[in-house]
């Protein structure tokens, strides 16, 4: 495995098959998030690297905040683990205290604690698939054995 300067690629292969082939295998870096610096928007690869974008309809959620890409990918990785989708975030809101919102793609604001993050993601997705909270605009977890939820 060899890791390469290119911002499109996760990572590269090469194999050598004597007496003079070479097999290649590219994996191509997925785009997980955009961020926006110097008013420039730019879209954060799984490789960790920013790749300038000029398309203003990417369906990857948009990071607020100065985040250090190793807390953004911390972040996602709690996700993953949680039964909350990727897929259904909109923008995500990085505090320098550490601390992450999240925006819903249905408009919905999840104001996370700074720790027992899964545990929280699976608390929210459990509240906004309840019929009773089918109007809920803001759920905030942030305090300890308390829950406050705003409805339209």
């Amino acid at each position: 495995m060899m890791r390469n300067k290119n911002n499109y690629i996760e990572e590269y292969f090469v194999i050598k098959k004597y007496p003079s082939t070479l097999n290649i295998k590219i994996d191509k870096a997925v785009f997980l998030a955009q961020i926006k610096k110097d008013n420039i928007n730019y879209l954060l690869g799984s490789n960790g690297k920013l790749v300038r974008s000029y398309d203003k309809e990417n369906k990857v959620p948009m990071i607020f905040g100065e985040v250090n890409y190793k807390y953004f990918f911390d972040f996602k990785n709690i996700i993953e683990e949680s039964d909350f989708d990727y897929n259904k975030i909109k923008n995500l809101f990085f505090y320098k205290s550490g601390r992450w919102d999240i925006e819903t793609d249905n408009g919905i604001l999840i104001r996370l604690p700074k720790e027992n993050l899964k545990k929280s993601l699976n608390f929210a997705l459990e509240i906004m698939n309840k019929n009773q909270f089918k109007k809920i605009i803001k759920i905030d977890l942030r305090q300890k054995n308390q829950v406050i939820i705003n409805e339209n």
